[in-house]
């Protein structure tokens, strides 16, 4: 039926367009190019995620809390982190 032909489209859409990064280089040329979702360890620190959104124009949009507790490292300063965030960009 169309809702469920339409629900799988936007489905795959959504996991075409996700992304999972560790690399601040990487990171950026996701949102220079195509854009998406992107999962990403971020810090917590507010200044980390002001310098992002001007260097990229992209925002947290989610903090998932279904999210399992994976320890990385902030994607742009490095500083400990124990899960990811959703970042995009609006149009």
């Amino acid at each position: 039926n169309i809702q469920s032909s339409l629900l799988q489209r936007a489905i795959d859409f959504r996991n075409e367009n996700t992304h999972f990064i560790s690399n601040y280089e990487e990171f950026k040329n996701i949102f220079k190019q195509d854009g998406g979702f992107v999962y990403a360890h971020w810090c917590g620190n507010t200044e980390c995620e002001l310098k992002i959104k001007d260097e990229t124009k992209a925002t947290i949009r989610a903090i998932p809390l279904d999210s399992r507790k994976e320890k990385g490292s902030c994607i742009l300063c490095k500083s400990a982190s124990n899960e990811r965030v959703i970042f995009a960009k609006s149009y």
